[in-house]
């Protein structure tokens, strides 16, 4: 039995997390580029300043998706499919209500 070719877990789990995240980053690059396709350069800042605040957290690649995401809506992006007045009216509200609700803000 050859146990010691085995290494250290202790030593690779550090490894592991660190392409998991790296791979994760990558995935959500391409999926908020496609979602934003003129925001390539502030989707790599959001996905960078999300990085390092879920590198402070025990799992980043748990966190790190859901922080991206909550950052994307603070900043009040819309995706690329649904802007251009194409935002589908709000749940429970008729055409009219609407358009008036949003006369109320506008003034």
């Amino acid at each position: 039995m050859k146990t010691d070719q085995y290494q250290d877990p202790t030593a690779v789990f550090p490894q592991i997390v660190t392409n998991a995240v790296s791979k994760l980053k990558s995935r959500l690059q391409q999926d908020y580029e496609r979602a934003y396709p003129d925001l390539g350069d502030l989707v790599r800042i959001v996905l960078d300043e999300e990085e390092a605040k879920a590198w402070d957290l025990s799992f980043p690649h748990l966190f790190l998706p859901d922080l991206v995401e909550a950052h994307i809506t603070q900043l009040g992006l819309r995706p690329a499919e649904i802007r251009d007045d194409h935002v589908p009216a709000a749940a429970g509200f008729s055409t009219d209500q609407h358009q008036q609700l949003v006369s109320a803000y506008a003034n």
